[in-house]
């Protein structure tokens, strides 16, 4: 397991020589691949989401496809479609987008809800269907979509039931001022990413990700896991709270968190920095909140403090 988690730290390491001062995103993105999900990058343009992408495809060894999503992308142009052929004199599948192993969906709310269903049914499923006939997508399949939140000329806002198919939605905002200096000159002469090298495979990452799945909870840290949610379903401040697919993303993420820390089982903290990686996307303020400027990151800390942290080994 030591020498596969070492590998996880490689990847993150090449990324770091694309993204400068942003190791906290680059955690979390690695600890989301581990864990088998899928990430949506919230955040204005510019500030790197498509060149952090690029970089984990590259420094994974995996095969990528990018879509630049606008209101003219079809779904046969991410699922594939069927042509006739008249040398065999039947229709033959060409494949889409999604026959890859890491798809960079980038702007994905600028492109038709028709579209983007088709895109989340893949991310859900793992494979696609055209013409009847069902074909998996590569493994490992990962998907990361960027979005703008700022100006909706153009947008289609992707629906809660969407957002919660990502398993996480981080932002990584503006650098620091040391770190954009350090990335004026990295960039004085040629592109950072030209560097990055692939430092394991698509098989290896296979495995990472079977190792993340055997790690240890604790029953009083699933307990603790389901009061969280239930807090959010409950809490004064919101109109929607977790669903069970974000209690089975705490999960995930906190197997993620344990594995990329050295150890074999979970503890609370991994749940804790879990907790806001995949809660804030799936949480809706209501207007009591809004109208007070709370956001969602404040309401997940007070469900953390108000809902009392397990001490293992103690009977749930």
């Amino acid at each position: 397991m030591e020498e596969m988690r070492n590998g996880a730290h490689l990847v993150m390491d090449e990324v770091r020589k694309v993204i400068v001062g942003k190791d906290g995103c680059i955690e979390k993105v690695m600890a989301a691949i581990l864990a088998g999900g899928n990430v949506l990058l919230e955040d204005v343009p510019g500030v790197g989401k498509t060149e952090m992408a690029i970089a984990f495809s590259r420094a994974m060894g995996l095969k990528s496809n990018r879509v630049q999503f606008t209101p003219d992308v079809m779904p046969a142009d991410i699922t594939g479609f069927s042509v006739y052929s008249r040398e065999t004199e039947r229709f033959v599948y060409r494949p889409g987008a999604a026959m890859c192993n890491l798809l960079l969906a980038d702007e994905i709310n600028r492109t038709s809800p028709k579209t983007q269903s088709a895109l989340l049914e893949v991310m859900e499923e793992g494979n696609v269907t055209v013409d009847g006939v069902t074909r998996q997508v590569p493994r490992p399949f990962i998907v990361l979509a960027t979005q703008n939140p700022v100006g909706s000329y153009g947008t289609q806002r992707l629906p809660e039931a969407q957002m919660d198919r990502f398993l996480i939605c981080i932002s990584m905002g503006y650098p620091e001022f040391e770190d954009e200096v350090a990335m004026l000159k990295s960039r004085h002469r040629g592109r950072p990413l030209d560097h990055v090298a692939a430092v394991i495979s698509g098989e290896e990452l296979l495995a990472m990700q079977g190792e993340t799945e055997d790690i240890f909870i604790h029953d009083a840290l699933y307990r603790y896991m389901t009061r969280l949610s239930e807090f959010t379903r409950e809490h004064e401040l919101l109109e929607l709270g977790f669903s069970p697919r974000g209690t089975l993303a705490l999960g995930k993420m906190a197997r993620a968190y344990a594995y990329l820390r050295g150890r074999d089982y979970c503890v609370p903290k991994d749940v804790k920095a879990a907790l806001f990686d995949v809660g804030v996307h799936r949480v809706r303020l209501n207007q009591k909140a809004r109208i007070s400027g709370k956001k969602a990151e404040d309401v997940l800390e007070d469900v953390l403090d108000r809902v009392k942290e397990p001490k293992l080994g103690e009977k749930p």
